[in-house]
């Protein structure tokens, strides 16, 4: 299934059109080793194969209980009824939690790319993987996976590097830390409407629009629990990413190649966050 493939013809991962998989550059564009050393074929099998959703949905369950399995004594600090099960600051900090203090303060700057795969507890988690699950297939079928990994990795990347930046500006940013899908689940939203403005489908802009606006009322609603500015540049992150990756053309091999160095760059991102020590004493200061 995932055999190199070093004879016959292939698409060009630049220009989409055929070429030798074995030729030295594409006769099209004149891209150099169009082939990729006979992984070409492996990366579009392996974008097509592997439904994104489930990895993230996966991902995220298993850092949330990784979370509290590590520091179990800090589970219970800070419950409530709307709090439930979360874990302690100190683990989500040490698995990669992001904000103004860890980007800004801290010089964790990686944390950009983790924090999309975090929550801050049970409630969290269950409507962000919900709201994920119902928009990434749709999502998919128009953009394509791999390009559908781009627009989940870049939008929350941007959220998140917004929000440490002028958060602690802002009545409704966060001050200190911030995880969570959401800001990437806005950023599928913003690819939506593109795809809606850029296909004339008012329907689709319509309940994308309502689903927009729902959710930022909501954050007003909790400004203390949910990160408005994250949401407000997860949405535009996904609006300018979906121009760039333009659905109406056809999915090509490099957009596969730039999701798979998404999703290392986020596994490398995790490691890191757990690898690198936090300075003695930081939470007394938070």
């Amino acid at each position: 299934m995932f055999q190199r493939k070093r004879t016959g013809s292939i698409l060009c991962p630049s220009c989409g059109r055929l070429t030798g998989v074995a030729d030295e550059r594409c006769a099209n564009c004149g891209r150099r080793n169009p082939g990729m050393w006979g992984l070409t074929s492996i990366l579009g099998v392996a974008g097509r194969a592997v439904p994104f959703d489930q990895v993230v949905i996966g991902g995220s369950v298993f850092l949330y209980l990784c979370m509290l399995v590590v520091d179990p004594e800090g589970v219970g600090r800070r419950f409530s009824i709307f709090n439930l099960l979360p874990p302690s600051r100190e683990s989500s900090l040490r698995f990669g939690a992001t904000g103004p203090v860890p980007v800004w303060q801290l010089g964790r700057w990686w944390t950009v790319l983790s924090a999309g795969w975090l929550h801050a507890n049970l409630l969290h988690i269950y409507f962000n993987l919900s709201w994920l699950r119902v928009l990434a297939p749709g999502v998919a079928e128009l953009y394509g996976q791999s390009r559908m990994v781009i627009l989940y990795t870049v939008s929350s990347a941007f959220a998140f590097l917004l929000s440490s930046t002028i958060g602690p500006f802002i009545p409704f940013g966060a001050k200190s830390t911030v995880v969570g899908a959401s800001a990437a689940v806005f950023g599928l939203l913003g690819a939506l409407i593109w795809y809606g403005h850029a296909t004339g489908s008012q329907r689709l802009r319509n309940q994308v629009w309502g689903w927009v606006a729902g959710g930022i009322v909501f954050g007003f609603l909790f400004p203390g629990m949910i990160d408005n500015v994250a949401h407000l540049g997860g949405f535009a992150g996904g609006y300018i990413a979906a121009q760039m990756l333009d659905p109406r053309k056809p999915e090509r091999p490099v957009h596969v190649a730039l999701a798979i160095i998404c999703l290392v760059a986020t596994v490398a991102a995790i490691v890191a966050s757990l690898v690198v020590p936090l300075p003695p004493g930081l939470l007394e200061r938070l």
